[in-house]
């Protein structure tokens, strides 16, 4: 029966009389068992799957089924679910029993998205490889001995191995468009405050973004028309008119940047540079102007984006002191034991280095020097960006330095981590909208992706020319 690559396909299936809901979940619990040694998902509702997928072929019957009646969606092990365990990855939440719905989840739920289960990810989403979870890694599905990409690698993984139809995951500084690069899917991080925050596990809180990973953009849109706007619950999320994201046009922008330094960048793969000047090209060919536009600050960006993040993430943290929230010691003698004790226990080595790293950047001596200097950087980075934007609506910059590396080469090398995320940053620190395009395979047999970005609350114009793009010049299809 699978793979099916786009809810249109299975709703024609389904009016055909050749599918039905039911049959497809058991397909996609059936396609989980046998790539269980993945791990993309620590969780699966098998029994919900199969009573919603009941209910919701009968309103289909019926016509009363909502917009995402017929798609089976993998959730980020870092969004609440009302009822359901949800650990971010780590042993300080291993048993913690989500008491509320996240506002994306109420809106998937409310337009008959069926959700499948919990999928794998870093520890509090703080990594690239999906190798710092309490549950194991997650494995690349086109090459079993390489990552995913992180942090929301199991929500990639789950729709590479069509596992599901498409995935929910959080992008604090690339982790929905890395794995979708490293996996070869459509990956979409919205404008900050374009999608409630509200129930999702905090890391960054100025940067975190929810959205979804897809096989192509129809459904990445209307996924998006679905889960987008203000809340109640969250003062961040922004009350600017829904568009109608899922109505996609012809592209309306003929002029384009691309970031010359990224594309001269000395780490940058040289395939993905030939498939990132093959597109240009193409481009004007096709009519677009096209033209470099220069980003002084691209070796600012890493530099800004961790001691930023790693302070918010030192914030967010602070409550999971074995007190008040998370995992508590069994070993403790008095006050200070159980604080000492229970941190240590339950967290990982890479959340801990972020924790100590962000406390020691916003201790008193260093604010100034570290925490402070970062702020005016990102204003910089956002300025900068904002007058490109001014005259070229759309960017074009590679997704990632290069295709998805073997589990276990990082090693001990934090730095080299947190440098492969010097291409997705950009986006996170100036606070607009980014899409990962599947438009490149290397040579070593794993895809890639070409990232887009567009002005703060411009995911129409995003998408249209997403769509466009993958017409022109996908060379995965």
């Amino acid at each position: 029966m699978l793979p099916y690559r786009s809810l249109h396909e299975i709703r024609e299936a389904i009016n055909r009389q050749e599918l039905d809901l039911p049959s497809l979940v058991e397909s996609y619990l059936q396609r989980i068992d046998e790539r269980i040694n993945l791990n993309a998902f620590v969780e699966v509702f098998g029994k919900e799957a199969l009573d919603s997928a009941r209910l919701i072929q009968d309103k289909m019957i019926n016509g009363t089924a909502g917009k995402l009646a017929g798609m089976v969606i993998g959730l980020k092990d870092n969004i609440c679910y009302k009822g359901h365990i949800v650990s971010a990855a780590s042993k300080s939440l291993q048993n913690y029993r989500s008491v509320y719905n996240a506002t994306v989840v109420d809106r998937l739920i409310g337009e008959d998205a069926i959700i499948i289960g919990r999928t794998g990810c870093d520890e509090f989403a703080m990594g690239g490889t999906n190798e710092t979870s309490v549950h194991g890694p997650v494995l690349n599905p086109l090459d079993t001995g390489k990552v995913p990409g992180g942090s929301s690698g199991g929500s990639a993984a789950a729709v590479a191995a069509d596992l599901c139809l498409a995935a929910i995951g959080s992008d604090t500084g690339g982790s929905i468009r890395q794995p979708a690069s490293f996996c070869g899917l459509v990956g979409l991080k919205p404008t900050y405050g374009r999608v409630s925050r509200y129930g999702l596990i905090a890391y960054g809180s100025s940067f975190d973004q929810i959205g979804p990973i897809t096989w192509n953009i129809e459904d990445a849109a209307l996924i998006l028309e679905v889960i987008a706007g203000p809340d109640a619950y969250d003062s961040t999320a922004s009350d600017q008119r829904i568009t109608d994201y899922s109505r996609l046009t012809a592209p309306g922008a003929k002029c384009i940047a691309y970031l010359q330094e990224p594309l001269d960048h000395p780490g940058l793969d040289g395939e993905i540079r030939e498939q990132m000047i093959t597109i240009i090209e193409g481009l004007r060919e096709e009519g677009y102007q096209v033209d470099p536009a220069s980003f002084p600050y691209l070796d600012t960006l890493v530099p800004a984006y961790y001691v930023m993040a790693m302070a918010e993430a030192s914030s967010n943290l602070a409550r999971y002191d074995g007190i008040h929230f998370g995992h508590r010691t069994d070993e403790a003698s008095d006050t200070r034991s159980i604080y000492v004790r229970s941190r240590s226990e339950g967290f990982g080595t890479e959340v801990k280095r972020r924790i100590m790293t962000g406390t020691f950047v916003l201790s008193a001596g260093y604010y100034d020097a570290y925490y402070g200097k970062a702020q005016k950087v990102r204003r910089l980075i956002r300025d900068k960006t904002m007058e490109i934007l001014a005259s070229y609506p759309l960017i074009l910059l590679p997704t990632t330095p290069r295709t998805a590396f073997g589990l276990g080469t990082m090693g001990d090398d934090p730095v080299a981590l947190y440098l492969e995320d010097i291409f997705t940053i950009h986006a996170n620190l100036a606070g607009i909208p980014a899409i990962s395009l599947p438009l490149g395979m290397h040579s070593n047999g794993m895809p890639f992706g070409v990232q887009v970005m567009t002005g703060s609350f411009e995911e129409p114009e995003l998408l249209n020319f997403s769509k466009y793009m993958l017409e022109k010049f996908n060379t995965l299809a």
